[in-house]
């Protein structure tokens, strides 16, 4: 059996609640919902059971401080000049990095290809379908988005199924941060 994985940061309600609001009228935007809500730390792809038991016993070794999160002005990413998704970007945060690179190390320990792309951190807030309105007048007004930093205490091995109506999220486990 294959699961579809990804580790995964959510961060609280009330930055989940703050980020739903935003949600603006542009024809062709597919809002996330509050269940799709979070930061990817590393997409692990489809991986088989076995696969996903190394995975999850190297994950269970991380060691890392608790941190803070903030969220920080808002983006677009395109392809061929055409936007597909709005983000929230986040304030830089070497702890946010360093986890980062210890979830992709531990990929690799559980035999998982390394990621090609560079990591950048940020909560999708919409999926934008061909021939979308124009996403210009949403950044300019979110372009100054900021929040007050949250807790970080734990990031999650979430578990993703695709099906019509777009990706459902179960969360498969919880690894708590917590320094030696």
């Amino acid at each position: 059996m294959r699961h579809r994985l990804f580790a995964a940061i959510r961060p609280p309600a009330a930055v989940i609640d703050a980020l739903l609001d935003l949600e603006s009228d542009i024809p062709g935007a597919r809002w996330q919902d509050e269940s799709q809500i979070h930061l990817t730390l590393r997409f692990f792809g489809e991986i088989e059971a076995r696969a996903a038991d190394d995975l999850d016993a190297a994950l269970e070794q991380l060691r890392t401080a608790p941190f803070a999160l903030a969220l920080r002005g808002v983006g677009h990413f395109e392809t061929r000049g055409r936007a597909h998704a709005l983000w929230a970007g986040l304030a830089p945060s070497e702890p946010l990095a360093a986890l980062q690179r210890q979830v992709e190390s531990a990929a690799r320990r559980a035999g998982l290809a390394p990621e090609t792309r560079k990591f950048a951190a940020h909560i999708t807030l919409a999926r934008l379908g061909r021939g979308g309105g124009s996403v210009l007048p949403f950044l300019a007004a979110n372009a100054a988005l900021s929040g007050e930093p949250w807790p970080v205490e734990a990031f999650d091995l979430m578990e993703s199924t695709l099906t019509p109506a777009g990706a459902e999220y179960e969360t498969v486990r919880r690894y708590r941060l917590f320094a030696d």
